[in-house]
């Protein structure tokens, strides 16, 4: 996962250049961006066969990939950089992740909550995954649009997503649940 991000990181370095590059120059960016690309397909795939040889990591992406906006690449980077998901609390597992709002108060003084440290190679993946599950899952669809009705930035709303997400997959993991309706995977997030 870290070589993916890596390649990724590379590609949109090169996308970067590409707008200022010279004419001369241009052919050999975009050859050395579909290599890159290509190497990404590869890495793709070696992860997709490297978590079907596990019993353990096919089970949990098996779960992990029922839920609308997680695809492969969440999924990966889930089971390779956030091992404790499905053994922490709520509160915890975002904390971890760096979705939890933190109070920056000191003194007499009461500032604004803001979200903080954790793990960006994991929060990153999970920002586009709740940016799909705004469009296509019903509950953080609605949480997004309740948020955005109630005046919330649509960036505090998305991250509030973020953390609903992260939340939802810990618990399907915790009691080993496949994504359902909206008013089961509601009641079972309540425990």
């Amino acid at each position: 996962m870290d070589r993916r991000r890596q390649l990724v990181e590379m590609v949109t370095s090169e996308r970067n250049r590409l707008r200022t590059a010279p004419q001369r120059v241009q052919g050999q960016i975009n050859e050395h961006i579909r290599w890159l690309n290509s190497k990404i397909k590869k890495l793709d795939k070696d992860l997709a066969e490297l978590v079907q040889s596990s019993p353990i990591w096919r089970a949990r992406e098996d779960l992990l990939r029922t839920v609308p906006g997680v695809g492969p690449v969440v999924s990966c980077t889930l089971i390779a950089s956030l091992p404790e998901l499905g053994s922490l609390s709520r509160g915890q597992i975002a904390a971890l992740v760096g979705v939890a709002p933190y109070n920056r108060d000191s003194g007499s003084f009461r500032g604004r909550r803001t979200v903080w440290g954790g793990r960006p190679h994991v929060r990153s993946p999970l920002y586009m995954a709740a940016l799909v599950a705004t469009r296509f899952n019903p509950v953080i669809r609605s949480l997004y649009h309740r948020l955005c009705a109630a005046g919330k930035v649509k960036k505090v709303a998305l991250t509030a997503c973020i953390r609903k997400l992260l939340i939802i997959l810990n618990s399907m993991l915790k009691y080993r649940t496949k994504w359902g309706p909206p008013h089961i995977q509601a009641t079972a997030l309540v425990v």
